[in-house]
């Protein structure tokens, strides 16, 4: 059985030998270099050409590498027959996590101010806020998300949560659906994004969205960057409406040079690193899914691609 690491990055080097290690029975393919698409079996994928899935017709299962699955749920050429597992991994959480609460703790704790006072050589002490008077939102309440909001409930901000169908971690006070949208928004000093990207979902957070939230408040956006009008959020920013924006994903990736977030003073911008696919800790995950498939056992986390994820 042969196993195709399909992606165009450059970590099929460190994902072999932890495959391998975990499953001897698969032969380890990379692509492009591909002899026989017709032998291969089973396929590993991040970012990699539309269509070139159906160019194996034996392939029986696809794993994703990654937590963001919206760039191959969207290829109109993947073979709807196979069934297609997004990536859980521990790991993972926590560094989104991690990323996180440094966004919501440094526009709490008004740290930007500091660092321009800093800069301008004043030492100006600011009012200390109070942290269960700040209120924070996460939208999307699955796994990340969920995990997101209890770690941040648990440092004492008052957490809410947003989901389409309004499911989240017990005991924390949940928003649903298009109704719930803008009274969600309505009490977010801080709102993480951690939405999967979906029809639904694109161009969320818009003018609309942006004028529903409190003067002064902040966005951070660890999920996609087609989840933000980008002329939008500059204009709130601009306005004074927002106060500060930490965005780890853009749309494109990379920005363009001269886009507006490159020297925005209220924007932080880091390149999609928030948390990273540890090839330890998630490949077993990949060859439970595989030996599940061929053991006819039920799948982890399989994708439902009518919702996108």
């Amino acid at each position: 059985m042969k196993l195709l690491f399909l992606s165009e990055s450059d970590r099929a080097e460190i994902w072999r030998p932890v495959l391998q290690r975990l499953a001897p029975e698969l032969e380890f393919v990379q692509w492009p270099d591909v002899p026989d698409p017709a032998a291969i079996d089973f396929a590993a994928v991040w970012k990699y050409p539309p269509g070139e899935l159906k160019r194996y017709p034996n392939l029986k299962l696809v794993s994703s590498l990654g937590a963001g699955i919206d760039h191959i749920v969207g290829d109109p050429d993947f073979p709807a027959h196979v069934p297609f597992v997004r990536l859980t991994d521990p790991t993972l959480t926590a560094g989104m996590i991690e990323y996180a609460l440094y966004g919501v703790l440094r526009h709490h704790r008004q740290m930007r101010a500091y660092a321009a006072y800093q800069r301008e050589g004043r030492w100006k002490p600011l009012p200390a806020p109070a942290t269960a008077s700040c209120r924070v939102g996460v939208a999307g309440t699955g796994e990340i998300g969920g995990a997101i909001a209890q770690a941040v409930k648990g440092l004492g901000f008052d957490v809410a949560g947003w989901s389409r169908t309004g499911r989240g971690p017990e005991g924390l006070r949940m928003y649903a659906g298009d109704s719930g949208w803008i009274p969600f928004l309505g009490r977010c000093d801080v709102l993480i994004c951690v939405l999967p990207l979906t029809a639904a979902t694109r161009g969320l957070l818009n003018a609309r969205a942006f004028a529903a939230m409190p003067k002064g408040s902040a966005v951070i956006n660890i999920a996609r960057g087609g989840h933000v009008v980008d002329a939008d959020l500059v204009a709130a920013l601009d306005s004074g409406h927002l106060d500060y924006a930490l965005l780890d994903v853009t749309s494109p990736e990379p920005l363009p040079p001269g886009h507006a977030f490159w020297a925005h003073e209220k924007v932080e911008l880091t390149p999609h690193i928030a948390s990273l696919t540890n090839a330890e800790t998630a490949a077993p995950q990949i060859v439970d899914n595989i030996r599940s498939y061929l053991a006819g056992r039920p799948l982890r986390n399989l994708v439902d691609r009518t919702q996108g994820y």
